[in-house]
């Protein structure tokens, strides 16, 4: 018996996972929630966009997360030996930059800077640099078109040089403290390799092609005459940053003696290159070319691959369509919405009555049983799915959310079934979008939390998208993801291989009810008229008719 460990760094916690690499059987798995502020993330209260992370808490998370999971193998195995472990592999959420020192130490891990929230890891979530990403996106559309060509034709608040630029800006201190900057994809196999310091650190190409602008076609990262025009300060940093990126099956190095002992592993084992959560997640879920794989949580992220000897055209609102960034050999092309599942925990937060119960649980389930009897339109509301801004296909972090249609007689489930119908509509907007420039969609394959545990949820995507709704057998799709790269590195194994033999679907598929097909049809189109009239710039026309054709529908679902 072989296993491979994958180890899952989310925005709330991180989770080790032990893989058997004969059937994809989970052994053992554990959780580790990040300590410091408030569900691991650093906020500030006079600021809703700034979202920081401690690297202490990924440390003690990786050395916590691992004993429970060899803990739980343990239980599960009695004959289980840690020792039979062949690789790691690593994902984490991303753009997560952290700024970091000659030796490749975290600022925020030096007394002088452990308060500075700059010096701390920038979370993919922070959107404080959206007026960077703005002068990013018009200088290289004015001067460098093709960088933006190749992640949708707008650079976003939450990736790479946006984060260094308005690091840059507030804080020059924690910016000339920095030698460089790592993803922390990159930062966490480095450290279990020993390599890392900046010049030798294997970055990845997940991380380097979607979020910092890095293509082969013009020699790797942005040209230090474009960084300068931004800043002379970004120029002087790219030569201490990297002009390699390695895709998730190639070998970051071997686990260090140190850490072996630390973890109880055998030294010297592999530990792949990293990558993002979804990217790692959608191969866990069984990616490949004509399926797109959901993963679906406080966000979402969407993604598929095309092989590489197919030519693709540039997508307009898509993250980005990168060379081997999700499987080697493939386009990993990969979109998103910024808010799905945090849209309904604020709203049971916040607005939920207590007529549904005193906890979240309880008012999702009493939400869920009132929606059973329900029909699309049955509400007469209508919702825009932007609380935290639009990744795909608007890119644009300061578009909020709209509810609209309420009277004195809405009801709290009615509201959230008018969310779930936005993000929906959200899903198929990028589908549709994919599919008009020749990306294949044949099957769409759902993993993550909502996937798991709402089925009201999951039978609204179905009839939305009109399309079956799979969902991934294995709960920890992005550690699986991880583990079989670990695998992959190590040698002897080919990732379609393990794919087929660890990725697995559930019996349940939710399939679209052909009676909701034509309220659907009337209540998406309604919502791309709001779509484009509030998030886009040359829109033109009337919105007075949108409410009444809500009452319309809503009559004749009544009826």
């Amino acid at each position: 018996m072989s296993f491979a460990l994958g180890l899952d760094y989310g925005t709330n916690s991180c989770r080790a996972l032990i893989v058997r690499l004969d059937d994809g059987a989970e052994m053992g798995s554990a959780v580790f929630p990040y300590p410091s502020g408030e569900l691991g993330i650093l906020t500030d209260p006079g600021d809703p966009h700034l979202a920081r992370q401690n690297p202490r808490d990924y440390l003690l998370g990786l050395e916590a997360s691992v004993a429970g999971a060899v803990e739980a193998a343990r239980a599960a195995d009695p004959a289980f030996d840690p020792l039979d472990i062949v690789g790691i592999g690593v994902d984490t959420t991303g753009s997560t930059p952290i700024p970091i020192d000659r030796d490749g130490i975290p600022l925020a891990l030096r007394p002088e800077f452990a308060d500075h929230p700059a010096a701390a890891v920038w979370l993919w979530r922070d959107h404080t640099a959206h007026a960077e990403a703005a002068e990013i996106t018009e200088l290289a559309a004015r001067e460098r078109p093709h960088y933006l060509a190749k992640c949708g034709g707008t650079y976003s608040s939450e990736w790479w040089w946006s984060k260094i630029l308005r690091c840059r800006r507030v804080a020059p201190e924690v910016f000339a403290a920095a030698h460089s900057w790592v993803e922390h994809c990159d930062w966490v196999p480095a450290v279990l390799t020993g390599r890392i310091r900046p010049e030798e650190i294997r970055r990845g190409i997940c991380a380097a092609g979607h979020k910092a602008m890095f293509h082969p076609d013009w020699g790797g990262l942005p040209d230090e005459e474009f960084l300068g025009r931004l800043h002379p300060d970004l120029a002087a940093l790219r030569g201490r940053l990297y002009d390699q990126a390695h895709s998730a099956d190639q070998r970051a190095g071997d686990l260090t003696a140190e850490w072996a002992q630390k973890l109880g592993l055998k030294p010297g084992i592999a530990v792949a290159v990293g990558a993002f959560d979804a990217h790692m997640g959608a191969v866990g879920a069984g990616v490949r070319e004509g399926v797109l794989v959901k993963i679906m949580g406080t966000s979402t992220c969407d993604i598929t691959v095309a092989p590489l000897a197919r030519e693709l055209p540039d997508v307009p609102g898509l993250c980005g369509i990168v060379p081997g960034s999700v499987t080697a050999g493939c386009h990993g092309i990969e979109a998103g919405q910024s808010a799905v599942g945090d849209i309904f925990l604020w709203f049971v937060r916040q607005l939920v009555p207590d007529s549904y119960g005193t906890d979240p649980d309880a008012r999702f389930a009493a939400m869920e049983k009132a929606l059973e009897d329900s029909r699309p339109g049955s509400s007469g509301l209508l919702a825009l799915d932007w609380h935290n801004g639009n990744r795909t296909i608007l890119v644009d972090p300061r578009l909020t959310g709209l509810l609209v249609g309420q009277t004195l007689h809405t009801r709290a489930h009615e509201i959230y079934r008018a969310w779930i119908e936005a993000t929906a509509f959200g899903a198929l907007t990028i589908i549709r979008r994919m599919e008009e420039f020749g990306i294949r969609i044949d099957e769409v394959v759902n993993t993550g939390g909502l996937a798991v545990k709402n089925a009201t949820l999951m039978q609204i995507y179905a009839d939305v998208l009109n399309r079956p709704m799979k969902v991934a057998a294995s709960d920890q799709t992005c550690a699986l993801g991880a583990a079989l790269f670990g695998a992959v590195a190590a040698g002897g194994h080919r990732l379609a291989d393990l794919q087929q033999r660890c990725c697995h679907l559930r019996q349940q598929v939710y399939t679209p009810i052909p009676e909701h097909r034509q309220a659907c049809d009337e209540l998406y189109a309604l919502y791309r008229e709001l779509h484009d009239a509030f998030g886009t710039a040359d829109w033109s026309g009337s919105l007075g008719h949108v409410m009444k054709r809500l009452l319309d529908l809503r009559d004749r679902s009544a009826g």
